[in-house]
């Protein structure tokens, strides 16, 4: 785990996000999520002032809008399941536009939608306050398994070299005239999927007696063990306090 591996996820800046402890963040953003997911649907008020709590957050770390919005595209996915939820859920049914929807189904996008997009969001704003190195150190100093963490490590070291074997495989395919246009030339892409699966292994059987013939014994060391002080954990705890709080009226009676 070097230096040297900032991710283009990660927005350089100096804020007081970016300045905190990373195993603070780390907390700050599962407790968050887990106040979110625990929140029923019919609280949308209470959605949209956890969306308030995260624009403040994301105003403070110097995070623009649009950026935000960018890269909230990756959960389109799932906006497309929940979008078909009032067409397939079955249950009391009311007319939106002319179009008879599912009750059931219309609380059920909203609750997809919601509490994933806000998910995403919190977890889109670590990314960018946080490099990766600094977030794997997070977890070593949240006492994650080692072997998780390795395993995070190597995804994370080894994910840009295999993307750009299968560049240059498909500069390769490319210069000798080939290009996928129909099921016809599935077979070519399906040998090209074995051949880099069987090279990044190969690769890192490599990568494995290298680091045996260094003095590898299957656990990494500990880089950094500074603890985060009391303030520090006080500024991180800001947004899933005040989070709870806004969460704290659902459970009354």
């Amino acid at each position: 785990m070097g230096a040297g591996h900032a991710h283009q996820l990660y927005r350089h800046a100096r804020s007081p996000v970016h300045e905190l402890p990373p195993q603070t963040k780390l907390v700050a953003v599962l407790g968050f999520v887990v106040v979110v997911v625990s929140t029923p649907r019919e609280a949308v008020w209470a959605f949209a002032l956890y969306a308030l709590l995260l624009a403040g957050v994301a105003a403070t770390a110097r995070v623009p809008a649009g950026l935000l919005l960018r890269r909230l595209l990756i959960e389109l996915p799932f906006v497309a399941f929940a979008l078909l939820m009032p067409f397939v859920v079955p249950g009391e049914e009311t007319r939106v536009l002319g179009v008879t929807l599912s009750v059931p189904g219309l609380w059920g996008a909203w609750n997809v939608l919601a509490k994933g997009t806000l998910g995403v969001a919190a977890s889109v704003l670590l990314a960018a306050t946080t490099e990766l190195r600094a977030l794997l150190l997070g977890l070593q100093r949240l006492r994650l398994p080692p072997l998780l963490v390795q395993i995070a490590s190597f995804m994370i070291r080894y994910g840009d070299v295999v993307t750009d074997e299968l560049r240059r495989m498909s500069v390769a395919r490319r210069s000798r005239g080939f290009e996928a246009r129909g099921v016809r030339h599935w077979g070519v892409l399906a040998k090209t999927a074995g051949a880099l699966f069987i090279r990044s292994y190969e690769r890192g059987e490599r990568v494995h007696l290298a680091m045996v013939s260094r003095g590898y014994t299957g656990t990494l060391p500990v880089l950094d063990e500074t603890a985060a002080t009391r303030a520090q954990w006080a500024r991180a705890a800001v947004l899933p306090l005040a989070a709870l709080l806004i969460r704290l009226p659902g459970w009354t009676p």
